[in-house]
């Protein structure tokens, strides 16, 4: 039996696993709006913990991380890992008791749009309205970076490169089966099982990896004539052919299979800033923030945060010291900023069994499905429940909600496929994007919407909005000027957003008696 089918019996073996799993749920699901988008406030710990982590770090810590720690060294791969790893943390112990007691005050809120109208009592849905929308923008865009994942990942296993479209669609339409059927205990289960083998299998090609590598002396002894590749304060900077800076597409240099680099760079201060600054994004990702209003108790949180935690601070240092280990290992087969983020591919294929790297590289699968879902699902709520429901036709009825959002499921992954298909192939830069968007648009208004009673409904509304355009204007405009001004587009963003709520709610009548009664009960209650 040829290798390259022993590796698709091993993915095509879990791909079952998943679809069946949605088969299980679907009858549940398929009842009414709020166990289709919440699962009626029903996850335990350990799913809890493990979908929200396993969905927000996506087929990106399995092959965007490790392609930019392959590419140019620990400097931002490192400071990234840091800044999402504290910022996890912080949305733990900080964010998720606030939110799951007051999602339920709020008029049992069960999507993140819901949740704001309810807070600040919206009733014209303004803020819903936008915020679904902002959802419908930048959750598209990051089911299309999943989709690049699955269009690398299939075309890598079939040996079809150059039908990328295809397998992009393939991969689409296979996480699209399962959510429709089972929706959001189907993709919370299936997160959880993913969770497990993305952390099993980034942990073996580590172990395998660091081994074979020549552990620590044979890893530096291959890394050490490549400039500030290790330097976590500098920046590797791979050179083409004639000796300039790659960058794009962009080729690097080889010669007698060792690449070619340039002096590298420091790290600056700012750079440092804006890759920590990715931990801002985790206080306004909906698929995280869902899991907290989801958890049956919130006396589970703190065993969740652990566990939760715990996950996330492996993951992220294994996958950045995998690209690593991947440069000393293989360190001229990757010469180009995407095709680095195969790595995780290459070195699964190098150390195991092809039935076995079937199984490995379901880790990648896994981590792709366990975003694309949520991502879907959520992007399917904020259409049919929040925008449908809540401002078209008000006197919908369950059915017909759910209908909506089947066919909003398939627009948006239609929209992500177009995404994918693009030409930006950069799992980790189309990734950013929509974490900026995301993080700048609601991460601000959560905060204050959590712990300031004093917030307005205008200065939500301006918050949100001015977060999310300052995200496009930056990357789009004022980042091309360089310099300072080439900072993470969520930096600047997040804090416009903060400083507009602040103004707003200051310059606007105080809330009502009910807002402000609804916010103190909030503050003590338990569920």
């Amino acid at each position: 039996m040829g290798a390259s089918v022993q590796t698709l019996i091993g993915m095509g073996a879990y791909l079952l696993v998943m679809i069946a799993v949605g088969l299980w749920y679907a009858r549940r699901s398929n009842s009414n709006p709020e166990e289709f988008f919440l699962g009626k406030r029903g996850l335990g710990p350990w799913v809890a913990a493990m979908s929200a982590e396993a969905s927000d770090m996506s087929g990106w810590l399995l092959m965007g991380l490790p392609g930019v720690a392959y590419f140019t060294g620990s400097g931002e791969a490192f400071w990234t890992a840091v800044g999402l790893a504290v910022g996890t943390w912080i949305n733990w112990q900080v964010v998720a008791k606030r939110l799951r007691t007051y999602s339920q005050v709020a008029g049992n809120a069960i999507t993140l749009p819901d949740f704001f109208s309810n807070r600040f009592h919206d009733k014209r849905r303004i803020l819903m309205t936008i915020a679904a929308i902002m959802i419908l923008v930048f959750f598209s865009i990051y089911a299309g970076s999943q989709f690049v994942t699955f269009g690398k990942l299939f075309g890598y296993v079939f040996g079809a490169e150059n039908y990328y479209g295809a397998m992009v669609i393939l991969g689409a339409a296979l996480v699209m089966v399962y959510t429709l059927l089972g929706g959001f205990l189907a993709e919370s289960t299936t997160d959880f099982i993913q969770g497990i083998m993305m952390f099993c299998a980034i942990l073996l090609v580590l172990v395998f990896g660091f081994v074979f590598a020549g552990g620590f002396s044979g890893i530096a002894r291959n890394l050490r004539d490549f400039p500030r590749f290790t330097d976590i304060f500098g920046i590797a900077t791979p050179v083409d052919a004639a000796g300039n800076p790659v960058s794009g597409a962009a080729v690097q240099g080889v010669i007698d299979g060792t690449p070619r680099f340039g002096p590298g760079a420091d790290y600056s201060f700012l750079s440092i800033l804006s890759c920590l600054a990715w931990g801002l994004g985790y206080f306004g990702m909906p698929q995280v923030l869902l899991r907290f209003m989801a958890i049956q108790k919130t006396a589970k949180i703190r065993q969740s945060r652990i566990i939760a935690v715990v996950w996330c601070f492996i993951s992220l240092f294994a996958a950045v010291s995998i690209g690593m280990i991947g440069r000393a290992y293989l360190p001229g087969l990757l010469t180009t900023a995407g095709s680095a983020e195969t790595i995780f591919l290459h070195l699964a294929r190098e150390f195991f069994p092809p039935l076995m790297a079937g199984l490995v590289l379901s880790g990648i699968l896994a981590a792709s499905m366990s975003s694309s879902d949520s991502y879907m699902l959520i992007a399917s709520s904020a259409l049919a429940h929040d925008l449908f429901k809540g401002l078209i036709k008000k006197d919908a009825g369950d059915a017909l909600v759910m209908w909506v959002a089947r066919i909003a499921m398939l627009i948006v992954m239609v929209f992500g496929v177009v995404v994918a298909l693009s030409g930006n192939q950069s799992i980790f830069r189309i990734v950013s994007y929509a974490w900026a968007g995301l993080g700048a648009c609601f991460g601000p208004l959560i905060l204050f919407s959590l712990f300031w009673k004093r917030t307005t409904l205008p200065a939500a509304i301006a918050g949100m909005l001015s977060g999310g355009i300052m995200v496009i204007f930056w990357k789009e405009v004022i980042s091309k000027a360089g310099g300072a001004f080439g900072v993470y587009e969520l930096l600047p963003s997040f804090i416009l957003s903060c400083v507009v709520i602040f103004v707003v709610s200051l310059c606007t009548p105080h809330p009502s008696a009910a807002i402000v009664k609804e916010f103190e009960t909030a503050k003590t209650i338990e569920f």
